[in-house]
This record gives structure tokens, C-alpha cells and sequence, in this order.
């Protein structure tokens, strides 16, 4: 939801107050369905762990009870791909909507001929980039 992220542009015509941007682009949902698909794995896994420890004679005597956990631990592989492939394309559009190059260009009052921008820092995005990789 970047688009309620504010961040203040100065205004160079008559020097009174800065006026507020904000940015552009919502890609809150690539990374709500990778972190709701990681809590239902979770809560899978750990209802899984219970059924294959307290309830083992119940899990080998019934043939169905194993297929069923293989095809939805299937389920949750695939979805885990799809999820990651989602969030990645997700991560890689805020890269590009917070890249101080866009900011720089979106900003008037860097467009004139005498006028020089730059960004301060290029923003950090290690531990994003690692979150995909998981």
C-alpha cells in the first residue's frame, strides 16, 4: 500500500511550506497471500506433527488418511511456489516504485533546466530480497 506513504518535496517557486507526494502502486496482495499461505502451512504442519504422534495407529490403519495428507502437503507445495513467484514479482514492483530515480523524475521541481536532484541513499533491500528466496 505504498500509496499512503507520504514523503515531503520541497517547493522552490515561493519558498512557503513543502508540498507532500505519495507514492504510487498497492502490492499488499502478492505479499498477504505469501504470508497467509505461511500460516496455514504452519498450523498444517503442526496438526500434522499431533495426527502423525498421538494418533500413529490411526494414521497406519486407515489407507485414506495417508493419501489425504500427501495430496494436500501437494497442495501446499504448489501453492508455495505460486506464492513465492507472486511475492517476487510483488518485490520487484516496489523496487521499481521506490527507486530514487522514479521519485527523482516524479518530482516538478527537479524537472528544470538549472536544477540539480539526487538521492541521499539508495534504500536497502537485503533482507526483501531474502524473504523471497525463502
Amino acid at each position: 500500500r505504498l500509496y499512503q506513504i507520504p514523503f515531503g518535496m520541497p517547493n522552490c517557486e515561493d519558498e512557503s511550506e513543502a508540498r507532500t507526494l505519495y507514492l504510487v502502486g498497492d502490492f499488499s496482495a502478492p505479499a498477504e497471500f505469501f504470508v497467509t499461505l505461511g500460516v496455514f502451512s504452519f498450523l498444517y504442519s503442526m496438526a500434522a506433527l499431533v495426527l502423525y504422534l498421538r494418533f500413529h495407529s490411526l494414521y497406519t490403519e486407515n489407507t485414506k488418511l495417508p493419501f489425504t495428507d500427501f495430496c494436500v502437503t501437494v497442495c501446499f507445495a504448489f501453492f508455495w511456489l505460486v506464492a513465492a513467484a507472486a511475492w517476487g514479482k510483488g518485490l520487484s514492483d516496489v523496487k521499481a516504485a521506490t527507486r530514487p530515480a522514479t521519485l527523482i523524475a516524479a518530482m516538478g521541481v527537479c524537472q528544470g533546466a538549472e536544477v540539480v536532484c539526487s538521492a541521499g541513499t539508495t534504500p536497502a533491500m537485503g533482507l526483501a530480497n531474502i524473504s523471497v528466496v525463502r
